[in-house]
């Protein structure tokens, strides 16, 4: 970095002694500058004259320099408490990088502003807003009297935010029209983004080497990465079936992006997400996703299609059958013979064929629900098809009533609305057009005997506004305020979780928590509605045992993003424990799974269960990357974590998309899906949480009603248990 900057320093004073030379009015004529009508004009000199025209910079390059000097000058004073207050080696070695480069910066920042004859300081300095990052003043103290680890801890975590922050102010320059457009501001900006995010790395693996959690620093692999467990016990793992990976690139590597990495210099170090942002997809995934089991049967979806394996007496799953059926994301829920499947992607096709989609529109896509007759296991045969103007990320089966004969499915499309020539009942987001496919979830109704009859009944408008009818009637998208998460615009329905017992669902839905009666599944109706300032995309939800309390989970980053580093805020990115009172979301607290984890490693909350013990409320759950944990609820006000799973990361130096999509219990054992791996099995153990006694009544849970041995994860049926 010094390198670079002193380039840039050195350039800045080559075009200081060329403005001095021309500065020299050859010509010896006064050079006027007009002002406003009735304003007298003023002489100003040759160098002012040049500046005027100079458009290569505009007054909110010069505000960011003149904040981020401030910025910098704290990271100084940080930095500069180090060799005083601790004997880390790795703690002085970090400081004093930062002490040699933001001060080297600070110079070059100082110079570009002197040479263009702007101030150093900002006129209103002393009433500045808190820029991003900066420490507060009983933040500073609290460093200042603190030594040994615990200055290293705090010490990390005010720098992380620190330089976190210094992007996050680069990313708002770049915002403002026609900024960093001088090429020597565009090169340091950039410089100073790449560094940061490097320096943050860093920084993360020191803190994650403080942590006396096991799981942390965990060494990284395919299949032989290390592993760290707690209450809990591995029954089996199952690498993926033949066809559902690429032999050659079993660990779903991404191709470069030729067009970016030429342009990129190949001695210059990168960040991670640098590297990953760098590199494309493949065509055609592989990765794993939900499940749903009937009787011994569990059948494990899949961007590719889906697996349906028998478990045996132990619930030892081994593989009956593979259907190749491309389109994703491949959610699935059992109903008697039926096979439900949620289909989202564009190079879904309706003959499930492996050629993608080759023209746009086409009547060969497919993006909705697919319906598979598995009465014959061994050769599965689609039945029905209903095309849908969103796809189908998930889909609730809300009832199947054996008298009705027929299912209905809650459908929640996420993608974007399709081409009306592809499907003409589809439109977009039209001003005054209420047509729209936007703002919707589908109703879709199966016919139990006849499937290839299956429609949909109804897209009901479930976030219009009540009183004037907006469709667009809850959260609008964007922050909530200072130090808060930017949320999504609450369009969409990500799950839908039916309670049909007490007929009230919960919908994860972009924006918002929402509480739903179901009473007529046909129409349902808000209860509730909730948002947290801290929740970037409501995922999904789940109820406790009797439907008094609900978790919603937030996909902060999508899935794909390390969310679970060390200095990643724990109400992000997390869980929401709300109990219902009076029909009415009542928030308790939040749970985020606490271990430290590598920039490597895609981390967030994700799909779990309920594990049915008598007079506890707990919650197993998939955090991708970050491995599975086991929540106790039982005080909503205080959920803790008692059990745990967890492996290195696929990659050490990539971010690789993986770990485990869903983690479900069912029939006594722990199923969990892990997304690049295969197949992973557990049960629980005997501990300070759990006696022998609760967890075999656990193991022996039935449903309250329906049919026995049937589980779909976005329908919950109390369980009841055998004395």
């Amino acid at each position: 970095m010094n390198i670079k900057k002193n380039k840039h320093l050195t350039s800045i004073k080559f075009k200081s002694l060329i403005l001095i030379f021309t500065s020299i009015n050859l010509y010896g004529a006064p050079i006027i500058l007009p002002s406003e009508p009735g304003i007298e004009s003023i002489e100003i000199d040759q160098q002012r004259a040049i500046a005027i025209a100079d458009t290569s910079y505009n007054s909110h390059d010069v505000n960011f320099l003149q904040m981020m000097i401030i910025h910098h000058d704290q990271a100084l004073v940080m930095s500069r408490l180090a060799p005083s207050r601790t004997n880390s080696k790795n703690i002085l070695d970090l400081a004093g990088r930062i002490d040699t480069s933001q001060e080297d910066e600070m110079a070059f920042m100082k110079s570009w502003l002197l040479e263009r004859n702007e101030p150093i300081q900002h006129q209103h300095q002393q009433n500045m807003v808190k820029m991003a990052g900066m420490a507060s003043s009983d933040e500073i103290n609290k460093l200042k009297n603190s030594n040994g680890v615990e200055f290293d801890k705090l010490f990390l975590t005010l720098m992380i935010h620190h330089h976190d922050g210094a992007i996050e102010m680069v990313d708002e320059l770049r915002d403002q029209s026609g900024s960093a457009y001088d090429p020597i501001l565009n090169e340091f900006v950039a410089d100073l983004t790449n560094d940061q995010a490097i320096e943050i790395e860093r920084m993360n693996g020191l803190m994650i080497g403080l942590s006396n959690d096991p799981r942390a620093n965990l060494s990284p692999g395919l299949y032989h990465a290390d592993e760290a467990i707690y209450n809990l016990e591995k029954i089996v793992s199952l690498k993926k079936p033949v066809g559902f990976f690429d032999p050659n690139n079993p660990m779903e590597l991404r191709p470069q992006d030729s067009t970016v990495q030429d342009s990129m210099d190949p001695d210059e170090p990168k960040s991670i997400e640098q590297k990953s942002k760098n590199s494309r997809y493949p065509m055609l995934s592989f990765s794993n996703t939900d499940m749903a089991f009937r009787d011994n049967i569990m059948i494990a979806g899949s961007y590719h299609g889906f697996n349906i394996y028998e478990l045996d007496e132990n619930g030892v799953p081994s593989l009956k059958t593979s259907v190749i059926c491309p389109g994703g994301q491949g959610d699935v829920s059992i109903v008697g013979d039926l096979l439900i499947m949620s289909v989202e992607q564009n190079r879904g096709r309706v003959d499930c064929g492996l050629e993608g989609v080759n023209s746009e529109p086409s009547k060969e896509r497919f993006r909705g629900i697919r319906i598979f007759d598995i009465s014959n296991l061994l050769k599965p045969k689609q039945v029905g098809l209903v095309q849908t103007c969103r796809g189908s990320h998930t889909h609730s089966v809300v009832s199947s009533n054996s008298d009705d004969q027929k299912i209905v499915v809650y459908n929640s499309g996420t993608s974007n609305v399709r081409d009306q020539e592809e499907l003409e009942t589809c439109f977009e987001d039209i001003p005054g057009d209420n047509r729209t496919a936007l703002f919707r979830i589908d109703i879709i109704e199966i016919p139990i005997n006849h499937p290839e009859d299956s429609r949909i009944v109804s897209s009901p408008t479930v976030f219009a506004d009540n009183e004037s009818g907006v469709l667009a009637g809850l959260w609008r998208g964007g922050d909530h305020g200072d130090d808060t998460q930017r949320t999504s615009r609450t369009d969409e329905c990500h799950d839908i979780t039916v309670f049909p017992s007490a007929n009230i669902a919960a919908g994860a839905c972009s924006g918002n928590g929402i509480l739903f009666d179901i009473s007529d599944p046909y129409n349902p109706k808000r209860l509730d509605v909730v948002s947290d300032t801290g929740f970037a995309y409501w995922h999904s939800a789940t109820f406790n045992n009797d439907g008094t309390k609900v978790v919603f989970t937030d996909e902060w980053g999508g899935g794909g993003r390390p969310r679970c580093r060390a200095w990643d805020p724990l109400n992000w990115g997390a869980n929401a424990v709300y109990d219902i009172v009076d029909k009415k979301l009542i928030f308790k607290s939040h749970y985020k799974m606490p271990a430290p984890q590598k920039e490597s490693e895609n981390c967030v909350a994700h799909n779990g269960s309920i594990i049915p013990v008598p007079g506890k409320d707990l919650f197993i759950q998939a955090w991708y990357q970050g491995g599975l944990s086991l929540m106790d609820f039982t005080d909503s006000s205080d959920p803790i974590e008692i059990g745990y799973f967890d492996r290195g990361p696929i990659d050490e130096d990539n971010l690789i998309t993986g770990g485990y999509w869903s983690v479900y219990y069912y029939q006594g054992k722990i199923y969990a899906t892990e997304i690049v791996r295969g197949l992973d099995v557990f049960q629980l153990t005997e501990s300070d949480f759990l006696s022998q006694k609760q967890i075999e009544m656990a193991a022996k849970a039935l449903p309250a009603y329906g049919p026995i041995n049937v589980f779909n994860p976005q329908q919950q049926v109390p369980m009841r248990w055998q004395n």
